[in-house]
This record gives structure tokens, C-alpha cells and sequence, in this order.
């Protein structure tokens, strides 16, 4: 998949099919319209497109009205969306900088600019309760009109549901938020992940005894939090058991290494033999690791002191085994 900040590229498409929208956490419901996207762009001979944008608007108008409550909390990192979109066939994603340019711009500015003369859209597919233009003053009709008069097809698609319940990034950010881990895998169709660098954090989990690979979640608000039991795929060529915290650490100092940034936090619960050779941990700098977070075992907290701490990951790490191990059993019940 073709990757472009913008459309004013020399190798961007001249003609595309093409769907927009933010695709936070890229669920079952975003797949379902990459599916019919890609199935109308083979049929028409052009390639499929998506529009999105960052940073996300309601972001944009949060700040701008010094309001950062009215900011949705974010399900996945622009790396996880692309890699998502990626994933279900997209042949080219333009992510397009949200600003008071493009915050502005009128319905059939935005259509004349961005679809026609940027993008060259041939077929837009939206979903139902899509909105566009300066006011969110663009509707369904509004573009299926101006799509007449243009030359380019217009089509809408259905809320897709899951279990008679609506797939919505709304719908992920809540089953995050209160740590339904199974709720969030049946609405996005594969288990909740986290990818990225390994980057280098204060080095206090290594001085405690418990190493941590870190990932930088950009956004300062995830719509995950706490402490969960997750998989680490990218150090080797197997999935490594650990236990990981995603949050800002409220027991260490706001003013370390890291800022007070959120940070993906993870020790692994055994170290995998074919990296012991390359210094231990830090043999993982600078590798992109995915990090599925498959059980929540509690929300972040604050320890009195490094001793509790210490205490309090030892505890997180036996009740991750114990997760593992029940699942083990489970499945090997199931197979049975």
C-alpha cells in the first residue's frame, strides 16, 4: 500500500475509488467497507483509496476550543491504522492534515479541491451517518448531488453489526475503556494491539529486576489503560508471554525521561533465549514489536514506594501466568 501525507504527489493515482473517514482501531465494520470498496474499484479498473485524516478532527476542534474533554480517546496509533488498512487490500491511503484550511472549507470546496482535482474520485462509498464540510454542514445528499454533477458515483453503506450490536470506534473505545478485552476482539475481528519502536524509557524496570520493552503511544489519551496480560510478537518467531502497562506510570515522576508520556510498558515473563546473547533487553532496541493486550488485569496505580512497586509487579506478573495457564486449559478442553 502506497502511503501519501497529502495529495499534491507526483505518484498518487489520477483516478481512484475511494472512502473516507477516520478508521480508528480499522474494526469489522471499517473492514466490511474496505471489502465493498475494493470489490467496486476492481469492477470500474481503479485503484482503492482511502482519505483519513490526523490529526483526528474532533482533536483538532478540542484544542482550538481549549477543550481537550471534547477529544475522543484513541483506539490505535497512525502505524496500527496503516498497517489495518494495509491488511484488508487498500492500494493507497492519503492522510490529510486536519487544519483550519480544511476545517474551513465548504462542502463543494471540499468536494471540488479534495475528491476531484486532489484525489480524482470516480466512486466515494460512505458510511450512513457521514458528514463533511465546514459545520459538518455536508450530508449523503449533499455529496450523492454533487457527485451528479461531477461525474463521480456516490454510494452509502449500512451500519454493520455484530450480534445485533452496532460496530462503531465509539463502541471499541467503550469495551476498552471498562477492559472488555473478548467485547473489543469480536468488534475489530482480531485481538487489540499496539505496535512500534523499542524505545529507550529510564531503564528503572532493569534496575528493579523487571526489564520493560517500551513503545510510545503518541496520543495522549488511549481509549485502553491499566495494567493487561499480553502477547509480544516481533522479538522472535513465536509470541513471548508478558505483562504490560499502558498509561503515563502514576507512581514515578511525571518529570522522567519520558515526559509524562503515555508508554506501553512490557516485561516479557521469560526472556527468549535467542536474544540472551545481544545484551539481554537491550538487544531490542530499535525493533518493531506488536504487543496484543488480551486480558485486563487491573487499572494503573500508584505504589508509596519502590518496594510496593516491586511487590505490585511481581503480583501482575503470577496473576498474568495464571491467565495464561487458564487459557491453555481452556483450550486444550476445546480441542479435546
Amino acid at each position: 500500500m502506497q502511503v501519501f501525507r497529502g495529495f499534491r504527489h507526483p505518484g498518487i493515482a489520477p483516478a481512484c475509488a475511494l472512502t473516507i473517514g477516520n478508521f480508528d482501531g480499522v474494526h469489522r465494520g471499517h473492514q466490511a467497507m474496505l471489502a465493498l470498496l475494493d470489490t467496486e474499484a476492481r469492477h470500474r479498473g481503479l485503484p482503492s483509496c482511502v482519505l483519513t485524516f490526523e490529526p483526528h478532527p474532533r482533536d483538532y476542534f478540542a484544542a482550538i476550543m481549549k477543550k481537550p474533554d471534547l477529544a475522543p480517546a484513541r483506539v490505535g496509533t497512525l502505524r496500527d491504522k496503516l498497517t489495518e488498512l494495509a491488511a484488508c487490500g487498500v492500494a493507497q491511503t492519503v492522510v490529510l492534515p486536519f487544519d483550519a484550511r480544511l476545517a474551513g472549507q465548504t462542502p463543494d470546496e471540499f468536494v471540488d479541491r479534495v475528491l476531484v482535482k486532489g484525489l480524482g474520485a470516480r466512486y466515494v462509498l460512505v458510511g450512513d451517518d457521514f458528514r463533511f464540510g465546514a459545520k459538518r454542514a455536508g450530508d449523503y445528499a449533499t455529496l450523492d448531488t454533487a457527485g451528479d454533477l461531477r461525474g463521480f458515483d456516490v454510494a452509502r453503506m449500512q451500519s454493520y453489526e455484530v450480534h445485533g450490536m452496532r460496530v462503531s470506534s465509539s463502541a471499541v473505545r467503550e469495551a476498552l475503556g471498562k477492559g472488555r478485552m473478548a467485547e473489543v476482539q469480536s468488534l475489530l475481528g482480531r485481538p487489540y494491539s499496539i505496535s512500534g519502536h523499542v524505545v529507550h524509557g529510564r531503564k528503572l524496570g532493569r534496575t528493579l529486576g523487571f526489564p520493560t520493552l517500551n513503545l510510545r503511544f503518541k496520543h495522549w489519551k488511549p481509549a485502553a489503560n491499566g495494567i493487561f496480560a499480553v502477547l509480544v510478537h516481533g522479538l522472535v518467531d513465536r509470541p513471548i508471554q508478558g505483562v504490560a502497562n499502558l498509561g503515563v506510570r502514576p507512581s514515578l515522576d511525571a518529570n522522567d525521561v519520558n515526559a509524562g508520556r503515555v508508554l506501553l510498558e512490557t516485561h516479557c515473563l521469560e526472556w527468549p533465549a535467542e536474544l540472551a546473547a545481544e545484551l539481554g533487553s537491550q538487544g531490542a532496541y530499535g525493533k518493531i514489536v506488536r504487543v496484543e493486550l488480551l486480558h485486563k488485569l487491573h487499572d494503573e496505580l500508584r505504589y508509596p514506594s519502590l518496594e510496593a512497586l516491586m511487590s505490585g509487579i511481581a503480583k501482575d506478573g503470577d496473576d498474568a501466568r495464571a491467565f495464561f495457564a487458564s487459557t491453555h486449559r481452556q483450550t486444550t478442553r476445546d480441542r479435546i
